[in-house]
């Protein structure tokens, strides 16, 4: 409601001269994912890398609208975000903490301790490091469709200028198609890796998967 439906919504009806305007509409319609991005940082006080730039999207997409920047500007913003996710996430398997440790093989997901243990008494530790690090590329992967999608999709949608009530529509639409188009794959793609981590886990561990997610989650 607050990042899709609303901004939507605002961008579509209420972008006339008789309404709120091209730029009053804008500027409303990215009130509510920002403000709601804000809020979350404040309330959860943890730095959050992807909701970070989620933020700067959101601002981004804001400035390109006011100023009136040419429309490939979006189209390289909307691929750049997911892209730089994507590439984080493949420079970190050359760190001591891969992003997908952040991302689905943590604490507040898996009962990770419990998993290491286990791992160690199977002399599988070595194995599991090699099949996380597949499920790194697969997660840069889903990034990487992200970008690839957004960019098609911004080129097919948003045809008009910035600044007018028509720009203002097609940006409504294209945050509607983007969630069937592009996070509804995305999210199905994150479960397929999920589910590849956790048989991965059973395999070399023999825990099923209510042993396998942390209590957290299996208290909910």
């Amino acid at each position: 409601m607050v990042s899709i439906v609303l901004p939507s919504v605002i961008l579509m009806k209420l972008s006339g001269p008789e309404d709120l305007g091209a730029s009053g509409a804008l500027m409303a319609a990215l009130a509510f994912p920002l403000g709601w991005g804000i809020f979350e940082l404040i309330k959860y006080r943890k730095f959050n890398f992807i909701a970070l730039l989620g933020l700067i999207s959101v601002l981004l997409t804001g400035g390109i609208g006011l100023f009136e920047l040419d429309t490939k500007w979006l189209a390289i913003k909307e691929a750049a975000i997911p892209a730089i996710i994507g590439i984080a996430v493949l420079g970190s398997t050359f760190t001591r903490y891969p992003l997908i440790r952040a991302l689905l093989y943590n604490r507040e997901i898996m009962d990770v301790d419990k998993i290491k243990d286990r791992l160690e008494e199977k002399n599988s530790t070595a194995l599991f490091e090699k099949r996380l690090l597949n499920a790194t590329y697969l997660l840069a992967g889903t990034f990487l469709f992200s970008a690839i999608m957004n960019f098609l999709l911004v080129k097919w949608l948003v045809t008009s200028p910035t600044g007018s009530e028509e720009f203002n529509e097609q940006l409504g639409l294209l945050t509607l198609y983007s969630y069937p188009v592009i996070a509804i794959p995305s999210m199905l793609m994150m479960i397929g890796i999920f589910y590849y981590l956790w048989r991965t886990i059973h395999d070399l561990t023999g825990l099923k998967l209510e042993e396998v997610v942390s209590p957290k989650v299996a208290n909910k």
